[in-house]
């Protein structure tokens, strides 16, 4: 968080009040997981604390985390949403014998 020099008083105080950020992640891997599945809409209330906590201590976690949600919103944007056809659905249900 960049803070204006001519900032007040206050602002500077909750400032020296608060944690440094870490630099680098020593749980990369499983905080990664835990971002996507918060993006995903798929992670349970405590994960979404979790990731909430770490979020206010964690800047290579913060940076990760707009990486994914930009890499998601792209990707997002480029997909063309259609319906598969009818002859499709069949194809691929004979061929796993499922029937409906």
């Amino acid at each position: 968080m960049l803070l204006d020099m001519h900032s007040s008083a206050s602002a500077s105080e909750n400032n020296e009040t608060r944690k440094p950020q870490k630099q680098y992640c020593e749980h990369h891997a499983e905080c990664l997981k835990k971002i996507q599945a918060v993006l995903d809409g798929e992670a349970s209330e405590a994960e979404k604390e979790h990731f909430r906590v770490n979020m206010d201590d964690c800047l290579h976690c913060i940076k990760m985390y707009h990486l994914e949600k930009c890499v998601k919103e792209s990707l997002q944007a480029k997909v063309d949403k259609r319906l598969c056809p009818d002859n499709l659905v069949q194809a691929i249900k004979a061929k796993l014998n499922i029937t409906a």
